[in-house]
């Protein structure tokens, strides 16, 4: 965890997020996830991620369509998609791909916290973030702060919780992480 005014670099934006969710999942391991609580920034490298994507992927929100709950994956990427799961729980996902076309990644790891429900407690993060573009004046954004992930320390495994999609996409490696001892503060 790195706090103060050490994150003045571009908040990663559309250009980044428009591309395919595969490719934005992986490229977002190492990038700092940036908060700002209080007038205070706390930036943690972000260390394990999955990806959610299309009408077709049976584990995600959107293959039933468009909803009340899932209507941010359909709009612009670099827009948070924030949802509360199991009455308890607010989990962080970043909206990715072409709009119209529903596609997010939820934030699962951050340097020093597993788990996505861990993250957005510690992080103060809940409804009020849902469909707000990812940014300095929302208090939550990315940034790219120089630390190189090669691609051959990315692992891929199935997502986690999603066994009723299936056979097939319950069991898609669409999760990808870092060891936590790769990265060095």
């Amino acid at each position: 965890m790195l706090t103060g005014d050490l994150f003045q670099l571009k908040a990663l934006g559309r250009e980044f997020f428009g591309r395919p969710t595969l490719e934005v999942a992986q490229d977002l391991l190492g990038k700092f996830l940036v908060r700002r609580w209080r007038g205070k920034n706390t930036a943690f490298i972000i260390t394990e991620v999955e990806a959610y994507g299309g009408f077709e992927d049976k584990a995600s929100h959107a293959a039933r369509g468009l909803t009340t709950r899932n209507k941010p994956m359909f709009g612009p990427a670099g827009r948070w998609y924030v949802y509360f799961t199991y009455g308890m729980h607010w989990m962080l996902n970043i909206v990715t791909g072409k709009e119209g076309y529903p596609a997010a990644i939820l934030i699962r790891g951050i340097q020093g916290i597993n788990g996505p429900a861990r993250l957005t407690k510690i992080l103060h993060i809940g409804k009020n973030f849902n469909n707000k573009p990812a940014n300095r004046k929302t208090g939550l954004w990315i940034e790219n702060g120089g630390v190189v992930v090669k691609k051959s320390e990315i692992k891929k495994g199935p997502r986690i919780g999603v066994d009723y999609a299936g056979p097939v996409w319950g069991k898609k490696l669409y999760r990808f992480w870092i060891t936590s001892n790769r990265i060095k503060s």
